[in-house]
């Protein structure tokens, strides 16, 4: 099965508002639980895909589509956001999402891509060779495993108190 844009960006448009609807007016208890050192909160996943939208998706299509395997990507920070997941209010990290994410699916559109383009090649610095449909198809499945991992992590907040049923919620056991 080959990317379909259109279906791409109707899941890529969903995410700000998803995450608007389930994080506004939480208790940030909800927003800070995680699994251990090392791991992401629900608001560290939050600044982590800002991050990305600022560094990652767009800038990575405009690099295959101007140089193609010509120059490789820069290296991409899973932990650049820190600083913003530490200082900034959860409304604030969740407009500026909804903003970038507006943004850069706006500049994807505009962009009229054909399957040719799609094909076009880049370099990752880590992967080698990937097209951009490869890097387009990853934006998509990228933002469906956070959103699985915000609500593993704040599942796991209550995991003890489930008592007998966790052996029934996968999403505590997986």
């Amino acid at each position: 099965m080959s990317l379909e844009l259109k279906e791409a960006m109707a899941l890529l448009e969903r995410t700000p508002p998803t995450l608007k609807a389930w994080f506004t007016g939480l208790p940030e208890v909800w927003l800070l639980a995680d699994e251990g050192p090392e791991s992401f909160s629900a608001r560290d996943v939050l600044a982590h895909l800002i991050h990305g939208e600022r560094t990652d998706w767009l800038p990575r299509t405009r690099l295959i589509l101007a140089h193609g395997e010509g120059r490789s990507f820069e290296p991409f920070d899973r932990h650049g956001f820190l600083a913003e997941a530490r200082t900034w209010p959860m409304a604030a990290l969740l407009d500026e999402f909804e903003a970038l994410r507006t943004a850069n699916l706006q500049a994807l559109a505009d962009f009229s891509l054909s399957p040719e383009d799609l094909a076009k090649r880049g370099l990752h610095p880590g992967l080698g060779t990937v097209t951009l449909e490869q890097l387009l198809a990853t934006w998509v499945v990228h933002d469906l495993g956070h959103l699985a991992q915000a609500a593993r992590v704040m599942a796991k907040r209550y995991a003890v108190e489930t008592g007998p049923w966790i052996g029934y919620l996968p999403v505590l056991t997986r």
